[in-house]
This record gives structure tokens, sequence and C-alpha cells, in this order.
């Protein structure tokens, strides 16, 4: 519990001053409604997550929400967002900055997927459909990835929907 209070005074803090950490990014639960565009829904985001995933010996997947991702070849990073009672197909763009170019992009969709000129920030656009009300993306970590801090955004329709700022540390 002491390490806790210190991450939910922190948040506190930030939303009263108007200060973003990456302790406030991790706990918000992110609730935001506006129109999409494309069948005129109206999307709410219940919750935000980011973390590691992990797949244990039997197969199966774990999710640990986390701000701090280990350099640890095979696992994998990345976000998860609630939607309340949203119908159909949702499209999402996200834009992944890092600290320096990693040593190589690999992406199983090359048709939506794009690279800054300088091999920091690569740009992912998905359409899908939600399950269980839930639109995700990991990125598989590999040797070559660069230390040091990372950011993503989510948008919906020109819209940030949430922002990950997390660490990626040696193993």
């Amino acid at each position: 519990m002491k390490i806790l209070n210190p991450q939910i005074l922190l948040s506190f803090l930030s939303l009263i001053l108007g200060v973003i950490t990456p302790f406030s990014v991790a706990l918000a639960k992110n609730t935001q409604k506006y129109t999409h565009s494309s069948n005129s829904q109206q999307i709410v985001v219940n919750k935000t997550e980011f973390g590691v995933r992990i797949v244990n010996s039997a197969r199966k997947v774990n999710f640990f929400p986390t701000t701090i991702v280990p350099l640890k070849q095979g696992d994998a990073y990345g976000w998860r967002i609630k939607l309340n009672n949203y119908q159909g197909k949702v499209q999402w763009r996200e834009v992944l900055t890092l600290p320096q170019a990693p040593e190589t992009w690999i992406t199983q969709d090359h048709k939506n997927f794009s690279i800054s000129k300088d091999g920091k920030t690569a740009i992912s656009q998905r359409t899908e459909t939600p399950v269980n009300g839930v639109i995700e993306n990991f990125w598989t970590i590999s040797s070559g990835d660069p230390l040091g801090k990372y950011q993503i955004e989510v948008y919906i329709d020109k819209r940030l929907i949430g922002t990950f700022a997390f660490e990626i540390v040696p193993f």
C-alpha cells in the first residue's frame, strides 16, 4: 500500500495542477464522449490500460499493467481501450515514438504502417470490430529495441483518446 499511495497522490496532484506524469497516465481511467463520423455512434471510453503481455509455458496470455517494460525478447508491450456499448467497426490510429530508431521495424500490416524519416516514430492504422468492447495493439520486444522513454498516442477519428508514457529498461 505504501507504493500505491505516492502514485495516487501524484495522480491527484496532476489533476489539480494540470501536470501529466507517468503515474497519472497509467492510473487514469479515461472517459470521453464524442461522435464517430463513420456511423454516427457515440464513443464512450470506459478504460485505458498500458502494460506487458506475456505468454507462459502453458500458452496462457497474461496482461500486467505497468509503465516499466523490461527489454525481454519475445514479450510484448501495448495498450487496451475499453469502449462502452459500441457496435460495429472502429478505425483507430496509433503513433509510437521511441527515444531513438530501433535496429529494425517489423509489422504484420505493411499497408497501414509508416515510419518517420528519422526512424523514431511509427504510425499504424487499423479498422477492427471491438471484442467485448475492447480494441488493443501490442508490439513484440526484440533485441534491437532501444532502451529509454517511449510514448504511444491512440486516436479515433483524429481525436486523441489515450496517451501512454512508458520506459524500456534492461532485463
